[in-house]
């Protein structure tokens, strides 16, 4: 979520009055055949695709930090043009990656050999009477067998793609519709954690659509029933489960409390208060815009966590040792390839680094 238009949203009426009119011609321009479209994004490079230009920089606060990103190692951007990119993850057995543009309705496919591609349209809403801020898809992954499910900002659930049809996957906690399902993990005995804060709406907690009152992560069973793990967020966003599942990570991206959640769990998902892992506030700076938000972990129990000017890694331990400088708000980054690629949206842009790291599920 871009934290800047959170801000704007919740503390200027008038603006936020302003960005309905906007998404509703937005709405309208998508829905209606031929329609202008925004120009497509770019893949970096030609063809041969054999070298991207670099992008940003890598901070390195520990010399621990040599062992998960080999120095001298640059991020590469891969494509740009999208509004705002989020959600990535591999899919194995295309060799691709996908990831979302929120406030497009739109998801993309990118892989070496075929650049960037439009995968799916719409992605996230599929009506057209209802006014969304960001309707689109958010937080993309895929379950063991390969599957891949949505959290759909504007149908205001959880989906799995089957073939080109969405199957709803989680829709309502206690009978009541979640307000933009955001980011989602999967732990290994296929239940799925995902948090559910307001940043589809227009008017974000006061839309008169959201119908549970509070900002909740959640988890959903095996058997298709849907707990609460904590309701006492204010912006739940990003989330992970650390290598032995025992801690879930939870990103509040909140600009008056910015910081990283862990969560000790019970064998049946259920969780305490949680404490605080990681404050990213004394990071904030005008040079590096943004606020906690989507977050991986690695096979070593690194979080790699999206947050003031990038990408946190963030130790086992809660200490910083070092960032992937994007000098954007970014919104999510994924393993990729081998694992050991880490894919990265970046505001506009799609980047990519490698490491000597490798995610969990590779």
């Amino acid at each position: 979520m871009n934290a800047p238009l959170v801000f704007a949203a919740l503390v200027a009426t008038s603006l936020i009055a302003q960005a309905r009119q906007d998404v509703l011609v937005r709405s309208r321009s998508s829905a209606v055949p031929g329609a202008a479209r925004s120009p497509a994004p770019r893949t970096a490079t030609a063809a041969a695709r054999k070298a991207y230009p670099s992008y940003g920089s890598v901070e390195r606060l520990s010399p621990a930090f040599d062992a998960l990103v080999a120095p001298g190692t640059p991020m590469e951007k891969l494509a740009d043009g999208f509004t705002w990119s989020e959600g990535p993850t591999w899919l194995k057995r295309d060799g691709a990656l996908v990831f979302s543009d929120v406030p497009k309705n739109r998801a993309y496919r990118w892989s070496e050999r075929d650049g960037v591609s439009v995968f799916l349209e719409p992605s996230g809403y599929t009506g057209s009477a209802l006014q969304f801020r960001e309707p689109g898809s958010n937080g993309l992954t895929t379950d063991a067998a390969g599957h891949l499910y949505l959290c759909q900002h504007g149908d205001r659930r959880i989906s799995r793609l089957d073939g080109k049809k969405f199957t709803p996957f989680a829709e309502f906690f206690n009978g009541r519709r979640f307000s933009s399902p955001n980011d989602l993990v999967f732990a290994r005995d296929g239940r799925l954690f995902f948090t559910d804060p307001p940043y589809g709406h227009a008017l974000l907690d006061a839309s008169p659509l959201k119908e549970i009152m509070f900002n909740g992560v959640y988890v959903r069973r095996t058997d298709g029933s849907v707990g609460l793990v904590t309701s006492k967020l204010t912006f739940p966003n990003g989330i992970g489960l650390s290598p032995d599942e025992k801690t879930l990570y939870v990103a509040v991206s909140d600009p008056k409390g910015p910081v990283i959640m862990a969560f000790e769990l019970a064998p049946d998902g259920s969780a305490g208060r949680g404490r605080v892992f990681f404050d990213a506030a004394p990071l904030v700076r005008p040079d590096r815009p943004g606020n906690p938000d989507g977050l991986k972990v690695d096979t070593r129990g690194n979080v790699w966590a999206t947050g003031p000017g990038g990408v946190l890694v963030i130790a086992p331990d809660g200490t910083h040792l070092g960032t992937l400088v994007t000098g954007q708000p970014t919104g999510n980054c994924a393993w990729g390839d081998d694992g050991s690629t880490l894919y990265i949206t970046s505001n506009h842009d799609l980047v990519r680094i490698r490491t000597l790291s490798k995610g969990i599920g590779f």
